[in-house]
């Protein structure tokens, strides 16, 4: 028999510990519906002012965990290891990474999301590919997982069902900023997919979900040991989101520099975080021994094309334009591309990220509230990034809009973003630590 909710949630307001048995009967009530909003918003208040210890935090993931489907990938062989990005400004890692380690030996079962505020979804980034799918049945995402080593997966309503209820309840009660509940949602729906390791990169700086470093830190910490306690073995990097990552921001803009990147000539600072994130992807799948055997297995992989042959294989697999890879024109462009041009020479010293990426919404190229439409078209490339000499009359950025006063608008926020001054300043280390 359960217990009375109101007397669990007391428990956590007084500043009590939860059995794992308690923590299973609130969130059956949250799937179930027994469980009020008024309930759920209290219990998420008081886990959000009192904290959890590790049990509790370990024993509430795993029932989220176990509210509902746990997929299984046992037809496949390799190490099923998968990558989560706490989100930032254009993050379009997952599209590089996940056929960069499956050509060289993982299988990557990958469930992503799609974007909210600022921040893009690497959802979205693929259906600006045509015809692209990432809802499949499950019996399909087995077999092109077994067949090219990765499947991008969209949200599955079976998968840890408590997660999408808490997720909402948590955007309209103030508690989404908590360490616990923030570790649960991420590892509960890790956990369902049927992973042997996950490799999270924890974003922190102005754009970054959580801007302080500390804050960035506990959370790097408290994943990797309720990983351990729920038998996920989780590595975490704290990158840098003071400055976007590549240069483009929005859909369509994004695939098109991961379609660049493929062959080896994307943004130096994308290389560079992703291959890092890859490096720690095959040493936690045992692909590799140490760090400089993957990095050298990484890098000869992309230089010899066999990382663009996975991913169009991929796209053979999940519907998608394989001519695009020859063709990115056919990716489509906005009606209106508005250079943004410099009105004196000098050094780019900042590039302020959380203007581009509030640019993009604007544009309709993200979202304000979950079911808005978005434009895969639009957006903003940069054309000049932090450190780069400028002269004057060129361009800085240029604006991808759907209409002219849009563009317009959007003009005078980039010109804003990006910052020129007298001496040259360079951006600070893209990895910045590494919790194990």
């Amino acid at each position: 028999m359960r217990e009375h909710p109101a007397r669990l949630i007391a428990t956590k307001r007084d500043g009590g510990e939860l059995t794992a048995a308690q923590l299973q009967d609130l969130v059956s009530g949250v799937v179930d519906g027994s469980l009020s909003d008024a309930q759920l918003g209290a219990f998420l208040m008081a886990v959000c002012c009192n904290g959890m210890t590790q049990a509790e935090t370990a024993a509430l993931t795993l029932a989220m965990r176990d509210s509902g489907s746990v997929l299984r990938h046992d037809h496949v062989a390799r190490p099923k290891i998968d990558k989560h990005s706490t989100g930032g400004v254009g993050d379009k890692v997952s599209l590089l990474l996940a056929p960069w380690v499956a050509a060289a030996g993982l299988a990557v079962p990958m469930l992503s999301g799609r974007g909210l505020g600022h921040t893009g979804g690497t959802i979205d980034k693929l259906a600006a590919l045509k015809g692209y799918r990432t809802d499949l049945p499950p019996a399909r995402c087995a077999e092109v997982l077994e067949q090219c080593g990765y499947v991008m997966m969209g949200p599955s309503a079976s998968v840890a069902p408590a997660d999408k209820r808490m997720y909402a309840t948590r955007d309209v009660s103030g508690t989404v900023e908590s360490i616990p509940l923030i570790t649960s949602s991420i590892l509960s729906k890790k956990l369902a997919a049927g992973l042997d390791g996950l490799v999270m990169d924890v974003k922190t700086g102005r754009a970054a979900f959580l801007p302080r470093e500390h804050d960035a830190i506990a959370l790097m910490e408290s994943l990797c040991s309720v990983g351990r306690a729920a038998g996920l073995p989780v590595v975490a990097l704290l990158t840098d989101m003071d400055q976007p990552l590549g240069r483009a921001i929005g859909n369509a803009v994004e695939v098109a520099e991961v379609l660049t990147a493929l062959d080896g000539q994307g943004p130096p600072d994308l290389l560079e975080v992703t291959l890092a994130l890859g490096v720690e992807m095959l040493l936690l799948g045992r692909v590799a021994h140490h760090a400089e055997g993957a990095r050298e297995l990484l890098l000869r992989l992309l230089r010899d094309g066999v990382v663009k042959q996975v991913f169009k294989h991929n796209l053979e697999l999940q519907g998608g334009d394989v001519a695009v890879l020859d063709e990115p024109q056919r990716l489509g462009r906005a009606p209106f591309v508005v250079p943004v041009l410099a009105e004196r020479a000098g050094f780019v010293v900042d590039v302020e990220p959380l203007l581009l990426g509030r640019s993009v919404v604007d544009l309709g190229g993200g979202r304000r509230q979950p079911g808005d439409a978005v434009d895969p078209l639009v957006g903003v490339v940069v054309a000049k990034v932090m450190a780069d000499a400028v002269v004057a009359g060129e361009p800085l950025a240029f604006v991808h809009a759907r209409t002219k006063a849009a563009a317009e608008q959007a003009h005078g926020v980039v010109a804003a973003a990006v910052v020129i001054g007298d001496e040259r300043r360079r951006r600070g280390p893209l990895v910045r630590r590494r919790v194990v």
